[in-house]
């Protein structure tokens, strides 16, 4: 039904496009370039990078920094860039064309040899086919109707309060409205086309709708995931009753928001709330039919700048899961860590494929210069995830001033605690006698502080560089399989760098 009114909607624009709009002039083609180039740094120990933890609902430790991992007490130090060219060919306000190239280096000195050319454009020698299809979509407004309308149609950009939630690139369409001071936005989404003679196909729907109040924006949201294919990728088909993998998956995301000015501060709030279920069609016995999902996270950032000073606070709370009634994947069949079968997830969980993060952090959470490193959580492109957020809640205080018009220093302190129940978010650590089952439930992941710097060396060239430590708290201990103790692991601290050059 939802494809139903989407193609007859896409239709009706169509005829109207088609009937109206071939007498409709437009300006000359102006085209357009723009981009970026930057080049990262990061030093740091005990702090998580990739390859990630493949336990997304209940992170648990990177596997590497454990205390019998190779990383553990060590130190890391990698660079890595970026490139992204963008080409518009624009005809005035009614039309446009985009297409939007990038380029990875994801570790500068990439293995050679290995086949690999997507993000390895580091490779000593270079001459990677290391370019990348970041989005290629046409932007027109609907001629006629007395509303402004524009339509975007292709490889978009996709966003939903993308600080917590979502940003991702894919194929679909996108409408929006404007009748001031109400925006309306409209979306729907390609995930995953399988077999095409079946209904085993994923897709996105949204809704986001805003106004302006004074200097305030307000604004409500709802995003649904229905995936008949789940996890995303499979390779091949799935046939139900025969497969040994057949999932499918629905997931609900509610919001509320408010962006803007109350009186002398600036505010950006956020309530958003998960629901939905993952159900399992294959016939084994004892047969687990599904795992119900429901979480919630709330974020209130307030600034009051004053003169050449900022000072602000940060509050947030995610839900955690149970770990005695949810699996570290949140799949139907799983057992928990008390031998029970897997059935309800309550922490709160992100999309598959998210990209997100307000940067609150330099060492737990990723700082925003960065793109997802360093930082201990993560979103797996293939199933719903507890992200940056899920399984934590912290405070934080923090003040910049800006010493001159070029340079700007920040320090900020967070304290940082763990919502999962009867276990930890990211530790692992155990209760005598260490069985599999007897997980610590610890409330402290710690205090962390920070130092961040933002040199503008020239108007289109910018400097960052700053450093966090973790004291860490009973929440980070992890257990030693070896020596059956619990141990702390030394301070993580990490120290990033970035230069940007924006054309």
């Amino acid at each position: 039904m939802k494809k139903f009114i989407l193609f007859g909607f896409s239709g009706l624009l169509i005829l109207v496009f088609a009937t109206l709009g071939y007498g409709q002039a437009l300006p000359k083609l102006d085209f357009r370039a723009s981009g970026l180039m930057d080049v990262l740094s990061v030093w740091s120990k005990n702090v998580a990078e990739p390859p990630w933890n493949t336990s997304p609902v209940i992170f648990g430790p990177h596997t590497h920094l454990l205390p019998t991992g190779p990383a553990f007490d060590k130190t890391h130090a990698y660079m890595e860039s970026r490139a992204r060219l963008r080409f518009d060919a624009v005809m005035g306000k009614e039309l446009q064309g985009t297409i939007y190239f990038e380029v990875d280096s994801l570790r500068w000195g990439e293995v050679a040899g290995t086949g690999a050319q997507r993000n390895q454009a580091g490779q000593w020698g270079a001459d990677r086919a290391a370019v990348e299809v970041k989005n290629a979509f046409i932007t027109f407004a609907v001629p006629v109707i007395p509303i402004p309308m524009q339509v975007h149609a292709g490889i978009l950009p996709f966003a939903f309060r993308s600080g917590y939630l979502l940003y991702n690139d894919g194929a679909g369409i996108q409408t929006e409205i404007k009748v001031d001071p109400v925006g309306i936005r409209l979306v729907w989404g390609k995930m995953m086309e399988n077999q095409d003679w079946a209904a085993d196909d994923d897709d996105v729907y949204g809704v986001d709708v805003n106004a302006k109040i004074g200097k305030l924006t307000v604004g409500g949201f709802g995003l649904n995931y229905n995936m008949n294919t789940y996890p995303v990728d499979l390779p091949t088909a799935v046939f139900p009753g025969t497969s040994t993998v057949d999932f499918k998956a629905n997931f609900w995301w509610l919001g509320l928001y408010a962006d803007g000015r109350v009186g002398p501060v600036d505010i950006n709030f956020d309530l958003g709330y998960d629901t939905g279920k993952v159900e399992d069609s294959r016939n084994i016995a004892p047969r687990a039919r599904d795992v119900k999902y429901s979480g919630w996270l709330t974020r209130l950032k307030v600034d009051y700048p004053w003169e050449k000073f900022n000072f602000g606070l940060i509050g947030m709370y995610s839900s955690g899961a149970d770990t005695r009634k949810t699996s570290a994947t949140g799949l139907p069949g799983e057992l928990t860590s008390s031998g029970v079968t897997s059935s309800r997830v309550g922490g709160w969980v992100v999309p598959p494929w998210s990209e997100h993060g307000y940067g609150d952090s330099v060492v737990f959470y990723p700082i925003d210069f960065v793109r997802s490193t360093p930082g201990f959580s993560h979103s797996p492109a293939t199933t719903v995830a507890g992200g940056y957020y899920g399984g934590s809640w912290f405070a934080k205080l923090y003040g910049s001033y800006r010493v001159a018009p070029w340079y700007k220093v920040t320090l900020a302190a967070l304290y940082i605690g763990d919502t999962t129940q009867h276990g930890n978010s990211i530790g692992n650590a155990r209760k005598a006698p260490f069985g599999a089952s007897n997980l610590r439930d610890d409330k402290t992941i710690g205090w962390e502080f920070n130092l961040r710097n933002d040199f503008q060396i020239y108007k289109n060239l910018t400097w960052w560089a700053a450093g966090g430590a973790l004291l860490p708290g009973d929440a980070m201990d992890y257990f030693n399989s070896s020596t059956r103790t619990n141990v702390s692991p030394k301070i993580p601290w990490a120290v990033v760098t970035k230069l940007t050059y924006v054309f």
